[in-house]
């Protein structure tokens, strides 16, 4: 039986770069990278005030859909990091927002890089992954 999909593909259209990383670490103390791609995802922003003592904080969340098991080969993602809305440099030394980054490895690549917090992949009856989420601050 076909089931269908909660996350329909038209509906993924913000590029990511996501890494993520295995259990354990390597021999010089990192972690270990599992999986590294490049997907489109249909990606939702938030926003949480936190009140302290001293100060007034925001923490910045989200959630990216992707239509798909990004990550057949793990059972269960728990930690790594994503590169949200990707774009290239208009011209050398270009000013970025305050939230971006230049990706590691490239030249001329700019996302918002993110945590993720917690990974999902929601299941049909069958067993088979319909989509996945994944919950990033």
């Amino acid at each position: 039986m076909k089931y269908p999909s909660l996350v329909p593909p038209h509906l993924c259209r913000t590029p990511a770069h996501v890494v993520i990383y295995g259990e354990g670490i390597s021999e010089d103390g990192e972690p270990i990278k599992a999986l590294e791609g490049d997907f489109k995802c249909n990606y939702q922003d938030g926003a949480k005030t936190i009140l302290t003592k001293e100060q007034k904080y925001v923490e910045i969340s989200g959630s990216a859909l992707f239509n798909c098991d990004i990550a057949p080969e793990i059972p269960a993602i728990s930690d790594g990091e994503a590169y949200i809305f990707l774009r290239y440099m208009l011209y050398p030394n270009e000013r970025l927002k305050p939230d971006e980054v230049l990706m590691p490895g490239t030249q001329n690549q700019i996302g918002r890089k993110r945590k993720i917090l917690k990974g999902t992949k929601a299941r049909n009856p069958d067993g088979s992954v319909n989509y996945t989420r994944l919950e990033l601050i």
